[in-house]
């Protein structure tokens, strides 16, 4: 006897458990980078929004004398850099000989890992790649003195603008900060995809990472940087048909799994907006390394 339409059958819970899994983690996994970093919650953002990135500094005047009318201050704001923030999609396949052939726990689960992690490293290499553009920029001679100047000048920046800082993160190449540490007794954690120290050097949190380039060190901080989304459930993609699994809180990305039975081939596919940014490009230091000069 035939199944009866809109039965609900053992591969529809499965697959709504790849993805409740899939979009879980992805919260998870940011809710951890936030704390690294010391952000606060992530910015929801309309499709299309222009995110802008600032310069800013305050000239005083002298103090007059009395009865003289007292003169402005110049305070200067620039629009320095701008962005889209615009929805991604990604699609990945699994055919049913790869599953006949490693079994269902690789073939499937393996690929959704690499998946979120290529996903998550999306948003972080990106974010290298913008930092790079910081405008206190500035040489030295050691990787420690790069380090400790790249904090202070965050610092004094925006001491000048009248902000507060409470932490400092440090950005570093991976082998450049292999190099230093040697054999010191470091304890390096993960999560997010990327490797980082807590409290070393003057830095709240300094990470390792292969995207920023040797001999380069940077250091933003926390107060400057946010996360920006788009969110997928927000939206009129289901009038489509496009209906995209959610984590429900904070929908950071959306995941959907179904089956092609044209080419018996396992798809899935995640749609994401996401842009870590730094409100204030005067407010990151990049420093230069110049070893033996």
């Amino acid at each position: 006897m035939p199944t009866k339409e809109n039965t609900t059958t053992t591969s529809n819970y499965d697959v709504e458990a790849r993805e409740i899994d899939f979009v879980t983690r992805f919260a998870d996994n940011w809710d951890s980078l936030r704390e690294i970093l010391g952000i606060m919650r992530p910015i929801k953002k309309a499709n299309g929004t222009q995110l802008a990135s600032y310069t800013a500094s305050v000239e005083l005047e002298d103090s007059v004398g009395e009865g003289v009318e007292i003169p402005y201050s110049q305070a200067t704001v620039e629009e320095a850099f701008k962005e889209d923030i615009t929805v991604e999609k990604y699609a990945k396949g699994v055919s049913i000989e790869s599953i006949n052939k490693y079994g269902a726990d690789i073939a499937i689960q393996k690929t959704d890992e690499a998946f979120l992690n290529e996903l998550q490293g999306k948003v972080l290499d990106s974010f290298y790649t913008f930092l790079q553009t910081g405008q206190l920029t500035d040489s030295y001679e050691s990787f420690q003195m790069a380090v400790a100047m790249a904090i202070g000048k965050v610092i004094d920046k925006f001491k000048k603008m009248r902000k507060n800082v409470t932490e400092v993160v440090v950005f570093v190449n991976t082998l450049d900060a292999y190099q230093y540490l040697g054999a010191s007794e470091v304890s390096l954690q993960t999560a997010f995809g990327m490797q980082y120290v807590k409290d070393y050097m003057g830095a709240s949190t300094m990470i390792l990472s292969s995207e920023i380039p040797s001999g380069k060190v940077i250091a933003c901080p926390a107060e400057n940087i946010d996360l920006y989304y788009t969110d997928p459930a927000d939206s009129d993609y289901a009038k489509a048909g496009l209906v995209y699994r959610t984590d429900g809180v904070t929908n950071l990305i959306g995941f959907h799994v179904e089956g092609n039975y044209k080419t018996a081939v396992g798809e899935s596919f995640a749609l994401m907006g996401m842009k870590l940014w730094a409100e204030y490009l005067d407010g990151i230091a990049v420093i230069t390394v110049n070893e033996g000069e």
